[in-house]
């Protein structure tokens, strides 16, 4: 694999990364917007980026952003929140064509980042709010998206897992938001509460690809003026909680097909040494078609129509999924606790652990092979907290030893079962 550098640099409150890389033909801008997570901005939060991406002060509308988008040769605009560990972030991502592979091509560059630069800080707004059709289209968008997770069951069992299980921990705040604060929001506050973002959350700029460092350190210094408040705590110490008691958690619906979900605490997150070994021990317990969870529910008992596990490394978590028959409950998580068990008693060979490693490295690094993949790697270090090139996460994991995942292991403990069953009687989806 080439060698990936990334150099940060600080400018008017910016975090810059840039990497080099002529392996691809397009350049790809990502803002990286962190804070912590809070139920009082949660929601608004979970609204922004929808309205940012609906239009600037330039290309006020929907219709008249797309033309610019396809002016700079088709460039792709998406923007996203998502929660990592205990901090909410916010991601506008905008990957266009290098100009060096267009003929007579000559301001791609300056006008892609400038067109960046407005989505993020020049929004379609007057004095107290944005535009008040957008406003209230995006309010809408986002109640769809939030009753939709009733309807997937898997995301509705996995959403009521962590209900359970982080109670009074930041981590338990839905990504989406609330209905109840969605529906007493407004406009304005959302307006004060974008323009407080904007000088208070830690903001990361990556840009990849084959580009000129000090063209592009110009353009955004030039079109990226950014006043910070100093002193403004904007990240959750992560909470670690013990393990007191084990909770089983049955909910019952009107559904075929239960979905029985499991946390855990892993007692081990990105920060520490044992960080690779835990990579490895998912990968062997159930991150592949290859694992414990995979052969031993679904292929050798029939148990369930899916069974897998991944980690939430940030908060040190690991969620087991699976899809059972309601009648099978008791029986599958028994079959999904001995399979812990295993790990925590080294039962895998050898030639299952290199197996495992080799395809945890292909996985990332096919992750690395696209440009949003690679810069969410990177972003992890700035999570985390911890400085490590994509070289040293692939070596990280080749050197995993059986001792070292069976150790990783001992630490982890069931926190919350919790199964979504059928009510009985008449049964639908």
């Amino acid at each position: 694999m080439d060698t990936i550098q990334e150099k940060r640099l600080d400018e008017q409150g910016l975090k810059l990364h840039f990497i080099q890389s002529k392996k691809f033909k397009t350049i790809t801008f990502v803002a990286k917007i962190k804070a912590k997570l809070d139920k009082e901005t949660i929601t608004k939060r979970a609204l922004l980026p929808y309205i940012l991406k609906q239009g600037t002060k330039t290309y006020p509308d929907r219709s008249a952003l797309q033309l610019k988008l396809d002016d700079l040769y088709g460039a792709v605009l998406t923007a996203d929140g998502g929660k990592k560990g205990e901090n909410h972030i916010i991601t506008i991502r905008l990957e266009f064509a290098n100009e060096k592979f267009i003929p007579d091509a000559s301001n791609v560059m300056d006008e892609a980042i400038r067109l960046f630069s407005e989505v993020l800080f020049h929004p379609n707004a007057g004095k107290n709010g944005f535009d008040d059709a957008v406003f209230k289209r995006e309010v809408g968008t986002l109640k769809q998206k939030i009753n939709a997770i009733q309807d997937d069951k898997m995301s509705y069992a996995n959403m009521r897992l962590i209900d359970e299980m982080c109670k009074e921990e930041a981590y338990q705040l839905h990504v989406h938001g609330y209905e109840e604060d969605l529906n007493s929001l407004m406009n304005e506050d959302l307006y004060n509460y974008y323009q407080q973002m904007l000088k208070q959350d830690e903001m990361d700029i990556y840009v990849l690809g084959d580009f000129v460092e000090e063209k592009v350190k110009h353009i955004i210094k030039d079109t990226m003026q950014r006043t910070v408040q100093q002193g403004t705590s904007t990240v959750n110490a992560v909470t670690k909680k013990p393990v007191s008691e084990q909770q089983e958690i049955i909910e019952k619906q009107q559904v075929q097909q239960a979905k029985l979900h499991i946390g855990y605490r892993t007692n081990t997150t990105y920060q520490d040494d044992a960080y690779f070994a835990l990579q490895v021990f998912n990968g062997l317990f159930g991150g592949f078609p290859s694992s414990k969870l995979f052969i031993n529910v679904r292929e050798k008992n029939s148990l369930a129509y899916y069974a897998s596990s991944r980690l939430e490394s940030h908060k040190g978590l690991l969620f087991v999924f699976s899809g059972i028959a309601p009648d099978d409950f008791e029986k599958a998580r028994d079959i999904i606790r001995l399979q812990v068990q295993a790990m925590k008693d080294g039962d895998f060979t050898e030639q299952e652990l290199n197996e495992t490693k080799d395809l945890i490295i292909n996985q990332l690094k096919e992750t690395m092979d696209h440009p949003q993949g690679l810069i969410e790697i990177l972003y992890q270090q700035v999570i985390g907290k911890r400085l490590m090139t994509p070289t040293e996460l692939l070596d990280g994991i080749q050197n995993v030893t059986k001792e070292e995942v069976v150790q990783v292991a001992g630490k982890v403990e069931e926190d919350t079962v919790y199964l979504l069953t059928s009510e009985g009687g008449e049964q639908g989806e």
